[in-house]
């Protein structure tokens, strides 16, 4: 669910307009930009789905990153960070894009994501496990991607008027941010991407 990160990020940079464009990048992959280094140090790891393989084919055991109350306090510390720096709407809007991903994770990942951080009290884990029908998965990722790229042009389109600028611009933009996100997308559906 790379790509359909970042497509709901640009929906939003479409209402926020405020709110820089690469923080809510930077805020919908926070969670998976904590993990890398909990995996480095083998605390996260990745295991195979028995029958899968490819896109969605790996069981995460991010039992700190991607626990429900892990990602709440990342998502916390990321809209903390950020209130400094822009303020408090910017900083609840960055927060709640951090907390995005693991909404979105809940949808395709298989039930391996804790409630609690290092699934203390061996809680049942949470997933409604999508990746099992990679074709749904990619066409909800898809849409996520289509749906903000839309909305990122329009957005673009009507500021680019309100300042007296042509549409090329926005369409540009928007183009940039349809075939990046299509291309993200392509990436880790053929395994490009690991």
């Amino acid at each position: 669910m790379i790509a359909g990160h970042f497509g709901f990020s640009a929906a939003v940079k479409s209402r926020e307009l405020q709110c820089p464009l690469w923080a809510l990048m930077l805020a919908t992959a926070w969670l998976d930009v904590v993990f890398v280094p909990l995996y480095l140090a083998g605390i996260e790891t990745l295991e195979h789905a028995p029958g899968a393989s490819g896109y969605g084919g790996s069981i995460i055991h991010a039992d700190y990153t991607h626990s429900l109350v892990g990602a709440l306090l990342l998502s916390a510390a990321f809209g903390a960070a950020a209130f400094a720096a822009w303020g408090r709407r910017n900083a609840l809007v960055l927060a709640l894009v951090a907390f995005s991903h693991w909404v979105l994770d809940l949808v395709v990942h298989r039930g391996d994501m804790p409630i609690l951080p290092g699934n203390l009290g061996s809680l049942p884990r949470l997933g409604f496990g999508l990746w099992r029908v990679p074709l749904a998965s990619m066409s909800v990722e898809l849409a996520l991607v289509v749906a903000g790229a839309w909305l990122y042009w329009r957005a673009a389109r009507a500021a680019a008027a309100a300042a007296g600028h042509g549409e090329r611009r926005a369409a540009v933009a928007g183009l940039f941010m349809l075939f990046g996100g299509v291309l993200v997308l392509a990436l880790d559906v053929t395994g490009a991407l690991g």
